[in-house]
């Protein structure tokens, strides 16, 4: 059992509290992480809130992250002891019938449990206080130890820089893999991308990449766009300062409509305006963010009769096991951008800061 710093949600709606946690030795398929670095992401703050109806307390969140192997329970074959490793909150086991197909990433095997907080065999590896915690997301990156699964580690190139890397987890995998994998993006087309966060920046990325000629990024706040035109985006609005809908503006600025456009928000509004601002016969409209539990989706059917497709992507539709360490690759080789999307870098103890950062868009 290995005793370190964790930082604990008792309940919802409270800041984390750090705390020592006794960390559990992995069991058969297990690993056994000493993570280096992790990220926030607004998905830690929805289930921190008490909004995420699979939320578990008390709980250990964070699903960005990387470190180096510490141990391995029997069986596991892929990992060993110092290899530098990112966790996967959607796993691969190349098993199940979602593995097999190549249309999607999203693998089953350990969904029923994870969803639970709980390690595949249905119990938590973390202690605090002689008190049970959770897992989330099948990663837990907010301890200096987690156990996953063995299905749900990525082995990357050892001389990646993990402080940065971690961000390929989640966020940037997400955003890039909308554009190129989900949506498709073709050259010389143009994009709308709605929310510039760091998902939203990794869209502009990727539609710059596949040789989009015209990449409108949207948002209420101002001081996203340097970092958007930064990233690709050819012009920045704010539906502020319109009268009209900004899906009705955005069709006359762009003769019918554009090709592809991605919500990066998770606003069921923005959803909708993000579809009707398509253009008619061809238009798709990929769906990026998650929207509160219970919320729904709406527009006239007219809009798909008339040729326009609704999409949603997860983790950017990447096969996690076998991509992951290509985006690694990719970053290396400067391919993609990883450095730029970080804006701080805090000490753990200061994580509740980095969630404040977040929230005041900063």
């Amino acid at each position: 059992v290995i005793k370190c710093k964790a930082a604990v949600a008792w309940e919802a709606g409270k800041p984390l509290s750090l705390e020592e946690v006794e960390v559990a030795p992995p069991k058969a398929h297990e690993v056994r992480i000493k993570i280096v670095a992790t990220a926030v992401c607004h998905t830690d703050a929805y289930t921190l809130s008490g909004a995420d109806p699979e939320g578990c307390f008390p709980v250990i969140l964070g699903h960005e992250g990387a470190g180096i192997v510490e141990s391995v329970g029997k069986g596991v074959t892929k990992v060993k002891p110092g290899d530098t490793v990112i966790p996967l909150y959607i796993p691969q086991c190349g098993e199940c019938k979602f593995c097999k197909n190549p249309k999607t990433n999203l693998c089953q095997k350990i969904r029923i449990t994870q969803g639970k907080g709980l390690m595949p065999d249905g119990t938590s590896r973390f202690t605090c206080k002689g008190k049970q915690i959770y897992h989330f997301m099948g990663t837990s990156t907010f301890s200096e130890y987690t156990v996953v699964a063995d299905i749900s580690v990525a082995k990357i190139d050892a001389a990646a820089p993990l402080d940065k890397v971690c961000l390929l987890g989640c966020g940037i995998s997400t955003g890039y893999g909308a554009a190129v994998n989900t949506a498709k993006v073709e050259p010389g087309s143009t994009c709308a991308v709605f929310g510039l966060g760091g998902v939203g920046l990794a869209v502009i990325m990727g539609c710059k990449i596949a040789g989009a000629s015209r990449i409108i990024g949207i948002d209420l706040n101002k001081d996203k766009y340097a970092k958007a035109k930064e990233f690709g985006a050819t012009e920045c609005m704010s539906p502020q300062d319109f009268k009209k809908p900004i899906q009705e503006v955005l069709v006359e600025m762009t003769d019918g409509g554009v090709d592809y456009s991605f919500e990066c928000i998770g606003n069921v509004e923005v959803m909708r305006a993000a579809l009707e601002a398509c253009h008619k016969g061809w238009g798709v409209s990929v769906i990026v963010g998650v929207a509160a539990a219970g919320q729904e989706i709406s527009t006239r059917p007219f809009q798909l009769v008339t040729g326009r497709t609704w999409k949603g992507t997860a983790f950017g539709g990447w096969k996690s096991v076998d991509n992951v360490p290509k985006l690694v690759t990719d970053y290396m080789s400067k391919k993609i951008k990883v450095d730029e999307f970080v804006t701080h870098t805090l000490p753990f103890d200061k994580i509740n800061e980095a969630f404040e950062l977040m929230h005041t868009g900063k």
